[in-house]
């Protein structure tokens, strides 16, 4: 039977903290490819089911057809009135969110082969902080190599990109892909095409247009960066 994949995800979304596609491939330590190409095929594996259904303690059967309650025991628990309570907010400004690094590489130069959106570690950021730079669920953390972007960027830097944003503006830094690699530019809109700039004067403009745009891709905006202090 097809599991249509939209409807999966709405279950999935409202009985879970997964709010965003990239999370949930996280979860299920796949690449954030298999989700989308799950999407096209609107199919979701057992697997998956069988794994968030361990892991979060919800009916597999209601995460997979949305037959019954998200969890088992719901069907056996007695009915209780509530009486009227007042509880405390939370404080959202001590909210932390775990903000995943991924295995691919941003190409300050001539672009990187590393690609990989596997998380390899995660880093706890305040949600307050990161809202105010974009899409806190929407972030990861990518390494830099290469110098086209100096001085502002060096190599070996690490960035925070939110893969919310991808409008094209000379003044924002952004993360692309083109063809089968990845880099960190400024991009200039053309009639015809884009341009992908580079802060170092050594590097050349390079233009894309034509049949070329259809393996360019905007991955996100670069809102932050950090460095290991080096003494050389």
């Amino acid at each position: 039977m097809v599991i249509p994949f939209d409807a999966f995800f709405r279950r999935v979304a409202e009985s879970t903290n997964i709010a965003t596609q990239m999370e949930l491939a996280r979860v299920l330590g796949v690449n954030r490819s298999a989700i989308t190409q799950a999407k096209s095929r609107n199919a979701v594996p057992q697997k998956w089911i069988l794994t968030l259904s361990r892991r979060y303690a919800l009916s597999p059967d209601w995460l997979e057809y949305g037959d019954g309650t998200p969890h088992p025991e719901d069907r056996n628990r007695p009915s209780i009135v509530a009486q009227p309570q007042t509880l405390p907010l939370p404080d959202v400004s001590l909210e932390t969110i775990m903000v995943p690094k991924v295995k691919a590489v941003l190409c300050a130069g001539g672009g990187s082969m590393e690609l990989e959106a596997v998380p390899v570690s995660e880093h706890p950021l305040p949600r307050a902080w990161l809202s105010r730079m974009g899409q806190p669920n929407a972030m990861v953390f990518m390494d830099v190599i290469g110098n086209s972007m100096e001085p502002g960027i060096r190599d070996g830097d690490m960035v925070l990109v939110d893969q919310s944003r991808t409008e094209m503006t000379v003044k924002s830094v952004l993360a692309v892909g083109y063809e089968d690699a990845i880099f960190i530019k400024r991009l200039e809109k053309r009639p015809n095409g884009v341009v992908m700039l580079s802060d170092n004067p050594d590097y050349e403009p390079v233009t894309i247009d034509g049949d070329e745009l259809a393996s360019f891709r905007v991955i996100g905006k670069v809102v932050w960066l950090c460095r290991d202090c080096r003494y050389a």
